[in-house]
């Protein structure tokens, strides 16, 4: 059905199917550049790329003096002059982190690509549904912060001031601005689906918006650790419990720095801010726990998945830290956690979807 200028009201199955297809392939992009995000950090290659080139830094050096003169701009950076470079690093080594991060970016630019060039071409046909512009637009707008956020991010490690890291606080807006776009895509396409079948769009209920707000929190103080390297502060072996449940042999960690403050410390201190990351965890499974339980009858499969997600993810944290944060388990923790945020985003929007269309229960299995 459609108005008078052309644009779909309602909107048919053919035209919103691509759409959701569409939102979908690139919320799964979204989910690989936190990957290769993750992969960036933990290889401590996000300051190998010095300068922000959104259009000429798609192309890597090519020749020798190309890569001698990008060696030589890292080389004046407090993460060469402090660490990398009295650990005699090559030029070799530095191709290494420098590939982790121009990855990284061209991933980015993909992803831009992905969204922009589909939006204009649905926008030229005029097949958007009526009120879904603006929503895609922010969409878009999202992931252009997430360009400017993850420069300022990196700036905050170029600086003679710096230390060898970023700032932690600025890694935390990237990953969450990046997994807020994934919320946002994941919603819509589900919002979209739900018109394809005639059904109104999902309201978000008061208990979802706390669930989404426990999330977060987690998520954010998981940034913070991951930020402050504070993943090694609790120990590490096999089975250990000195490590975890424990951590150092005790439940709460010596070693916390309360001279600023308990603020400063909640956000700064790598032991307090592991802590509370290991223990919020289990409010969020709490909580989860009750939506999934919400979820058991008419949607089964959101109920699995949410149990799923946050169940793996409970157990890579665990490994996570008793292995020393191997390099491939915390990858596999950051995987995981963008896929607990879609799973999540995915069953509130069912518990949304049931109160819209007035469902009051239905089969418990």
């Amino acid at each position: 059905m459609k108005i008078a200028d052309g644009r779909p009201l309602i909107g048919t199955s053919d035209d919103i199917v691509p759409m959701v297809r569409w939102l979908l392939f690139v919320a799964a992009l979204v989910v690989l550049i936190v990957v290769v995000g993750g992969i960036t950090r933990l290889t401590e290659s996000g300051l190998s790329i010095t300068q922000w080139k959104p259009i000429t830094g798609a192309v890597p050096p090519l020749t020798e003096a190309q890569w001698q003169a990008e060696f030589a701009g890292y080389k004046k950076i407090p993460q060469y002059l402090d660490v990398n470079g009295p650990a005699g690093m090559t030029l070799a080594q530095y191709k290494f982190i420098y590939f982790w991060e121009w990855v990284h970016r061209l991933l980015a630019r993909a992803i831009g690509l992905a969204f922009a060039l589909p939006l204009a071409w649905f926008w030229f046909r005029r097949t958007i549904p009526l009120g879904y512009k603006p929503r895609l637009l922010a969409l878009l707008a999202l992931g252009g912060l997430q360009g400017v956020v993850g420069w300022w991010m990196v700036s905050s490690g170029l600086t003679p001031e710096a230390a060898d890291r970023v700032s932690h606080f600025r890694l935390a807006a990237h990953l969450l601005v990046a997994l807020a776009t994934l919320g946002g895509l994941v919603w819509t396409a589900l919002d979209l689906r739900a018109l394809a079948r005639g059904e109104p769009r999902a309201r978000l209920t008061g208990f979802g918006a706390f669930t989404l707000a426990m999330l977060a929190i987690q998520l954010f103080m998981g940034a913070t650790v991951a930020g402050l390297r504070a993943g090694y502060v609790a120990g590490a072996g096999w089975f250990h419990a000195d490590a975890w449940p424990l951590m150092q042999g005790r439940f709460f960690p010596e070693g916390v720095d309360w001279t600023s403050g308990f603020f400063h410390a909640l956000f700064n201190d790598p032991y307090l801010t592991h802590f509370i990351h290991r223990w919020w965890a289990w409010g969020v499974v709490a909580v989860l726990v009750m939506l999934a339980r919400q979820l058991r009858g008419r949607h089964r499969m959101v109920s699995i998945a949410v149990h799923s997600a946050f169940g793996t993810q409970v157990l890579l944290g665990i490994f996570t830290v008793w292995s020393g944060v191997a390099l491939w388990l915390a990858v596999a923790h950051q995987l995981c956690g963008a896929l607990l945020v879609a799973a999540t985003v995915w069953g509130v929007h069912a518990i949304g979807r049931r109160d819209a269309l007035g469902f009051q229960g239905g089969p418990r299995r």
